[in-house]
């Protein structure tokens, strides 16, 4: 039986593009989700509190929320500052943004894509000094807001030098929906990564996972209930939802490890901490979706 490796974004990438929501809210749904028999959660952002707020409290939600032995947590780290901060507060895996879109990687971080490398560069062997690892997450890998469509040999050239440079894993943002079938087949036949994070702003997340599942990658971040996006790159609403992968995946055959009743429940608890309705299908359609 195939297996796929889905990591639980919502906590993170999910709440970054919602109004504040408060510590204890954060805290219950990540505990939820921890119970979901998902295996990797994205918890928090060590970011600045005035780019960031939404991601404010990272310690205190960190320090106060249930740590499932079985499931590894990670951070996303913007610079050594954030690096430092989830080193300090136990964080074995963190995660670091480079965008393939120069513009975009300005408008993000403030810097260009050479000099967000030149800075991982550095950041590499703080990390694994501190017995940690480091997945570098390219953005912007299957297009562009401002700048369009993103050729695939400038995405293979980001990820040749951090390898050289000794990045421990690879994942390929879909950071606006750009991404269609052909974009996912085009990018992956010049370049492979360790996991591939869609959105479904234009409606292809699934088919974009099938085609690459079917291309041999068999890790994916997903987000329930669908929440999340980018809040520098227009038009990015929208993770693909955790539920609605995982629905599909189990109708196949395909084993995720994870329990879809318990997931349902923690993305209709992702709803009340947010105070709004996500657009996931799988929540929509009543208990006839939840397969075995």
């Amino acid at each position: 039986m195939t297996t796929v490796s889905i990591r639980e974004v919502a906590p993170r990438d999910g709440l970054q593009n919602e109004e504040p929501v408060p510590t204890d809210a954060k805290v219950r749904l990540i505990d939820a989700l921890s119970r979901t028999g998902v295996r990797r959660v994205e918890a928090v952002s060590f970011v600045h509190p005035k780019a960031i707020p939404q991601m404010a409290d990272a310690d205190e939600v960190w320090a106060r929320m249930w740590r499932n032995p079985d499931v590894r947590y990670s951070a996303l780290i913007p610079n050594t500052r954030g690096a430092q901060r989830a080193i300090a507060a136990g964080f074995r895996e963190i995660e670091v943004v480079v965008s393939a879109s120069d513009t975009h990687n300005r408008r993000n971080l403030n810097r260009s894509t050479d000099e967000s490398l030149d800075d991982i560069a550095q950041l590499i062997p703080l990390v694994h000094e501190a017995g940690a690892t480091l997945e570098v997450i390219v953005a912007t890998s299957f297009g562009c807001p401002y700048e369009g469509d993103i050729d695939p040999d400038r995405v293979a050239g980001i990820v040749a030098r951090v390898r050289a440079d000794g990045a421990d894993r690879i994942a390929f943002g879909d950071t606006t929906g750009m991404a269609t079938p052909r974009r996912v087949r085009d990018l992956l036949s010049a370049v492979r990564p360790d996991l591939l994070h869609f959105h479904d702003t234009r409606g292809t997340g699934l088919a974009n996972i099938l085609t690459a599942l079917d291309l041999g990658v068999t890790e994916f971040d997903a987000s329930a209930g669908g929440l999340g996006g980018c809040p520098y790159a227009p038009g990015a609403s929208g993770n693909v939802a955790t539920e609605e992968v995982v629905h599909m995946l189990h109708d196949m055959g395909v084993d995720t490890g994870i329990d879809l009743d318990r997931l349902i429940e923690a993305a209709e608890l992702a709803e009340e901490v947010v105070g709004r309705q996500l657009p996931s299908g799988v929540l929509r359609a009543g208990p006839r979706t939840r397969l075995v």
